[in-house]
C-alpha cells in the first residue's frame, strides 16, 4: 500500500485508527477456547466488528510466537483474511526486528513478501544496514522505533550524546538511508509533549503512535502536536478496544470503544 493509499482511507473513513490485535489465549472470552483456532476466531470477530472504522490493523507478533506454531499459523490466516476480504486496511507486522543485513533480509522477507504484510516495526540500533533491507520491497513501508511509551525510554532514548538526544539523532541519521521516503516512525503517545520538535525533523513521515488508552495518553495532544498536512498518523489502541468485554459481547463492545476513538478523529480531522 502506498502512503496515498492510505491517506485516502484516512479521509474516506475520518479515522486515522489503527487496533493492536495483541491477542491472549488468557483474556479472550472462555467460549472462544472451544474453537478449533480460538486465536483466529477472535481476531476474526474483532476485524468483522471494526473495519469500518479503522484504517489499519496491527498484530503484535510476540503474542503469536508465544504459541508456536498453532500461533503463526493464526498469524498467516489473520493476515490472509485481511489481505483478501479488507485489502484497504494498511497492516503492520509488529515484530521489532533488527540484525546484521543479511538476517534483515530473511525477516524482511517473512513478514513483508510471505505473510505481506504491508510494513514492519524495527529497531534501530544495529544502524543503516540493518534497516535497508527493509526499506528495499517496493510499496512496502518500515517502522522506525523512535521514542517509544515505555518507562524505559528514558534509559537510552532521551540521553545526550554530542548535545543531542539519541531519538533525534535517530530520526535525522534515517533520512539518509536509501528509499528513507518509505518510513514511519513510532512515537508513543505518553511522549506528546516530544512531537513538535519530532515534526520539525520528519515533517512528511507518518508517526504510529501507540499508548492512547490503556496507557494513558492523551489523543487531542498528540494531534495538537503531531498532525501534518495529511494527518501524518496512525493512533494505535490494544486493549482498550479489544478487551472492552470479556463475554459474548466482546466483538459489539469491540466497535463501541473503537467508535467512540473514531468520533473524536472526525472531529479533530
Amino acid at each position: 500500500m502506498t502512503t496515498e493509499q492510505l491517506v485516502a482511507q484516512i479521509y474516506k473513513k475520518k479515522s486515522f485508527l489503527c487496533i493492536g490485535l495483541d491477542t491472549d489465549l488468557e483474556k479472550v472470552p472462555s467460549h472462544l477456547l472451544e474453537e478449533e483456532d480460538p486465536i483466529f476466531a477472535f481476531n476474526k470477530a474483532i476485524i468483522d466488528a471494526t473495519h469500518d472504522i479503522c484504517v489499519s490493523y496491527k498484530p503484535n507478533i510476540a503474542f503469536y510466537e508465544a504459541y508456536g506454531i498453532e500461533g503463526w499459523q493464526a498469524l498467516e490466516k489473520t493476515i490472509r483474511y485481511l489481505n483478501e476480504n479488507f485489502p484497504e486496511q494498511f497492516t503492520i507486522a509488529d515484530a521489532k526486528r533488527g540484525d546484521i543485513g543479511n538476517t534483515s533480509t530473511r525477516y524482511a522477507k517473512a513478514f513483508l513478501e510471505d505473510l505481506q504484510f504491508d510494513s514492519v516495526t524495527i529497531a534501530p540500533y544495529m544502524g543503516k544496514d540493518s534497516v535497508e533491507p527493509f526499506l528495499a520491497f517496493k510499496d512496502k513501508h518500515t517502522i522506525l522505533l523512535a521514542l517509544t511509551s515505555n518507562v524505559g525510554a528514558f534509559d537510552f532514548q532521551t540521553k545526550l550524546v554530542d548535545g543531542k538526544e539519541l531519538y533525534k539523532t535517530v530520526l535525522e541519521t534515517s533520512k539518509s538511508y536509501e528509499n528513507s521516503e518509505n518510513l514511519m516512525y513510532v512515537v508513543g503517545a505518553t511522549k506528546a509533549e516530544y512531537l513538535k520538535e519530532i515534526r520539525q525533523i520528519v515533517p512528511d513521515s507518518f508517526l504510529l503512535v501507540p499508548g492512547v488508552g490503556a496507557q494513558g495518553g492523551s489523543l487531542k495532544d498528540v494531534c495538537e502536536n503531531g498532525m501534518n498536512d495529511k494527518v501524518g498518523l496512525l493512533i494505535n489502541s490494544s486493549r482498550g478496544i479489544i478487551y472492552a468485554s470479556a463475554e459474548s459481547d466482546f466483538a459489539d463492545a469491540a466497535r463501541h470503544k473503537a467508535l467512540e476513538l473514531q468520533r473524536q478523529m472526525a472531529e479533530l480531522l
